[in-house]
């Protein structure tokens, strides 16, 4: 599936999302240190400006209808570090993300914030997907879950859209039942696997027969429960335990590092990889079982 990566920094997002199987169409990102690292990384992929600029008019005439759109949209409005003005602060851009969002109707969404989103402003995120036609399950999920030496709580909102599929969803377009047809090699081995298969147990045991998790059971304990199912399948596995780097030992002194503020910057912005994949395995079991 392809995805639209708005606020992308450095592209946390991203990286997750192509480890679980997806593909990045296109970036937005408007900082121009952040674009410099996303050209580097990504230098066959569009990278748009400014989200306040973007259209789905654009999008599609570049050729590009997104699957998925995700981000990390700006936390100042509800970080306790700044005033907490919500809706009222400048940099409050849900209602551009909400625009793409009704305007490009994407399978998916996954969204990134503070966990002090959840208490100011998530209520009117959560009521204006629904509104759109969007089933909405939210999760705090600390950087510590996937073993990062922090805890860093962060709010994970994902969205699914009721609409049926699109024609030009899956690369397969609609069968004569409607639904999206598959196409095995646009998916990660395992989930194509399953698909073939049609065995439901393995892909849907952990979850309430429909793809979510049950109460009280975050997307990480799927994916620590799943990860070594995919190790066999993936050049580079997702194993929880095993996946942070010892840092290296640079001496008591960081002498001459080139733009040290802007990459401090950039990691802080930055969403934690490995929580982006494992929500992006578990869409991906999702899909292959629906519309295998």
């Amino acid at each position: 599936m392809k995805v639209l990566d708005l606020f992308s920094g450095i592209g946390g997002f991203s990286v997750g999302l192509e480890k679980a199987g997806f593909e990045t169409a296109a970036f937005c990102e408007i900082e121009e240190y952040p674009r410099a690292v996303l050209r580097k990384h990504w230098p066959d992929t569009p990278i748009y400006r400014d989200i306040r600029q973007l259209t789905a008019e654009q999008l599609r005439a570049d050729g590009l209808i997104p699957d998925v759109i995700c981000g990390g949209y700006p936390c100042q409005p509800f970080s306790v570090a700044g005033k907490q003005l919500a809706e009222r602060d400048e940099r409050h851009l849900f209602p551009e993300v909400l625009r793409l969002v009704r305007d490009i109707r994407p399978r998916w969404c996954i969204f990134e914030n503070v966990s002090g989103h959840i208490k100011l402003g998530y209520d009117e995120v959560a009521a204006s997907l629904e509104g759109e036609g969007y089933s909405v399950w939210t999760y705090i999920i600390p950087a510590c879950a996937v073993n990062a030496p922090h805890k860093r709580d962060r709010l994970w909102i994902v969205a699914h859209t009721r609409d049926e599929p699109r024609r030009d969803s899956f690369g397969g377009g609609v069968g004569a039942d409607g639904r999206g047809q598959y196409e095995a090699e646009q998916w990660t081995p395992k989930a194509a696997e399953i698909a073939r298969s049609g065995s439901t147990s393995e892909a849907m045991a952990d979850t309430d027969g429909i793809g979510r998790p049950r109460q009280g059971q975050s997307f990480q304990s799927i994916g620590a429960e799943k990860a070594t199912d995919w190790e066999a399948s993936q050049s580079k596995p997702m194993r929880i335990g095993d996946i942070w780097a010892v840092e290296s030992d640079v001496g008591r002194v960081a002498n001459g590092i080139p733009n040290r503020s802007h990459r401090i910057k950039c990691l802080g912005n930055a969403v934690v990889p490995q929580i982006a994949q494992i929500i992006g395995q578990t869409i991906m079991r999702y899909e292959a079982e629906i519309y295998g």
